[in-house]
């Protein structure tokens, strides 16, 4: 059973998605909060559906809170058109999906099973927004970038660009003649060696190290 929170500020938002979550066999509501400021100190879930405007606390405040108190949460930040350019700070604080309030009901749930499963989602209308964002890094951070591009092997290196451009890992196995379970851990070590919280993360690093270009991952 996936355990979902709820923080969002507007009452009618954090009811459609309890009732969504609910309708689900393999899901349930574990709280709801609508402020930021009501997040710490809440009991840990799986997964935490993550307003990044609020009232007193912010969404991002409110994620880097959580994740200090539960490392292992998942936290999907739901955004609108005009909060994307808060979704770079937003990955810095660790959150592991981005989902504009516009998407529907198949969407934010097939989002709560990825995240909970491992993986992240990125919807494609922000992908462009965190592209912008991630801008060229300074000299320091694009040293440090190439030193743990250099702990990856040539495999490794394939398969970050994979992920970096959205394959899945069954559809990295079939393009690599692997098995999914090697792919598997192949990624893990990827995110091990980069230092990368999950695969959102694991793609930006991609990103700002060069591995992959703009025109590439809009492609995709």
């Amino acid at each position: 059973m996936i355990t979902v929170a709820l923080v969002d500020d507007q009452p009618l938002v954090r009811a459609g998605f309890s009732m969504l979550v609910g309708s689900q066999g393999d899901m349930e509501v574990a709280w709801q909060a609508g402020d930021g400021d009501e997040v710490p100190g809440r009991e840990a879930a799986d997964v935490v559906l993550m307003d990044i405007r609020m009232p007193s606390v912010g969404g991002i405040e409110a994620t880097r809170a959580l994740l200090a108190e539960h490392p292992d949460t998942r936290v999907i930040m739901l955004t609108t058109f005009d909060d994307q350019e808060l979704v770079l700070d937003a990955l810095d604080a660790g959150a592991s999906g981005f989902l504009l309030k516009d998407a529907d009901p198949d969407e934010l749930l097939s989002a709560i099973r990825a995240v909970d499963g491992g993986d992240a989602v990125l919807a494609p209308k922000v992908t462009r927004h965190v592209i912008g964002a991630a801008q060229a890094p300074e000299h320091q951070e694009a040293t440090r970038n190439q030193a743990l591009l250099e702990r990856l092997t040539p495999r490794e290196v394939e398969i970050l660009r994979l992920v970096a451009l959205g394959y899945s890992n069954d559809e990295i196995a079939e393009a690599e003649s692997l098995s999914p379970a090697t792919v598997k851990t192949h990624v893990h070590r990827i995110l091990f060696k980069t230092d990368s919280r999950d695969r959102v993360h694991a793609v930006l690093f991609a990103f700002r190290a060069g591995l992959v270009g703009v025109g590439e991952l809009l492609g995709h």
